[in-house]
C-alpha cells in the first residue's frame, strides 16, 4: 500500500477501562500494513510496542491515532497543537463529535485514511492566563469560570477587548470555541456554532438575571473575567474539564485565541450535520 503515513503514533489514556480490545485491534490492523508503530503509554498487553513521549510524536511519526473518544482526542490535540502532525480519532464509546472512525468499520475507514482518502479539518484552540501569569492553559473545547466547592453563585465582571460588557451573578460562565459549542455551552442554552466559524460563544450558567443571553463574538477577541471583590467564596477556571485553577476575589482570567491550531483528519464523506442529527437525536427528514 502506497500510504503517505509510514509511522503511526497511538495516543491512549490508560484510565480508559474498555481501551484494551480496541488498541489490540487497531495495532493488529496497522501491523498487517507493515507500518512502524509507537505509543505514548507502556501497554502490558502489547509489550513489544515502542513507547515514546507525546512530545516526540512530531519527530517520530507521520500520523497520530487517538483511541478512546472525544476526550482522548482533545488531550492529543492540546499536546500536538502547532506541530502540524495530523490526528485521527477512533471512537470506542458513544458517538463522538470529533472521533468519527468507529470500531464496526475500523479496517475499512482506516484503510481510506492511510490511502490518502480524507479531509483535513483545522481547529483553533483558546488559552487562559491568570493575573498576567506567564503560565498558559490551553483549551480546545472551553474555558469555564465557576464556583469552587460551594452552591453559591459567583459575581464577576466581563470585558471584551478592554471594554466593559456586564457584571453578573451566576453559577458560572462558559467560553467555548465552535468545537466546544456542542459541549457544556450547549447544555447552558448556548448556540451550536458551525465548526468553520471564526467565533467564540459566551454562555452563562444559571444566571441570576433572566435577560442574560449567550453572546457570540469574534475569535480574535480578548476576554477578561474579573472575580468580584464582593465574593465570599473562591472560584475556579477549568479548561476542557481538567482539574481547575483556584481563583480568589479580585483575580482576572484572560481568555484569547491560542496562536497554534490542530489538524484533524476525517473521512471524505464526513458530514458534521449528520453527526449532529445522530448525536442530538434530531428527527429524520420528512417524506411527503
Amino acid at each position: 500500500m502506497n500510504s503517505p503515513f509510514k509511522r503511526i503514533g497511538l495516543f491512549i489514556r490508560k484510565d480508559d477501562p474498555i481501551m484494551e480490545n480496541a488498541v489490540i485491534r487497531v495495532t493488529e490492523f496497522l501491523q498487517s500494513k507493515l507500518l512502524a508503530l509507537f505509543t505514548n503509554e507502556p501497554l502490558g498487553f502489547l509489550p513489544d510496542l515502542d513507547v515514546i513521549s507525546i512530545t516526540d510524536f512530531p519527530q517520530r511519526c507521520d500520523l497520530t491515532i487517538a483511541i478512546g473518544g472525544d476526550g482522548t482526542l482533545l488531550s492529543a490535540s492540546r499536546a500536538l497543537a502547532g506541530t502540524d502532525l495530523p490526528i485521527v480519532g477512533v471512537n470506542i464509546g458513544r458517538l463522538g463529535f470529533l472521533a468519527d472512525v468507529t470500531l464496526d468499520k475500523l479496517e475499512q475507514q482506516l484503510s481510506q485514511i492511510l490511502a490518502g482518502e480524507y479531509r483535513e479539518d483545522t481547529r483553533f484552540l483558546m488559552q487562559a492566563t491568570i493575573n498576567n501569569n506567564p503560565d498558559v492553559n490551553k483549551a480546545m473545547n472551553d474555558v469555564v469560570i465557576h464556583a469552587h466547592q460551594s452552591l453559591r453563585m459567583i459575581e464577576f465582571e466581563t470585558y471584551i477587548n478592554g471594554r466593559f460588557l456586564n457584571s453578573q451573578r451566576a453559577d458560572g460562565l462558559v467560553i467555548a470555541s465552535p468545537t466546544g459549542s456542542t459541549a457544556y455551552a450547549m447544555s447552558t442554552g448556548g448556540p451550536i456554532l458551525d465548526v468553520d466559524l471564526d467565533a467564540i460563544v459566551l454562555a452563562s450558567v444559571c444566571p441570576h438575571t433572566l435577560s442574560n443571553r449567550p453572546l457570540v463574538i469574534a475569535a480574535n477577541s480578548v476576554i477578561d473575567i474579573t472575580i468580584s471583590e464582593h465574593n465570599t467564596n473562591t472560584a475556579m477556571a477549568t479548561c476542557d474539564g481538567r482539574p481547575g485553577i483556584l481563583l480568589q476575589p479580585g483575580d482576572t482570567v484572560r481568555i484569547e485565541r491560542h496562536p497554534n491550531t490542530v489538524k484533524l483528519l476525517h473521512l471524505e464523506d464526513h458530514d458534521h450535520y449528520s453527526i449532529l442529527r445522530a448525536k442530538l437525536e434530531w428527527g429524520r427528514k420528512l417524506v411527503c
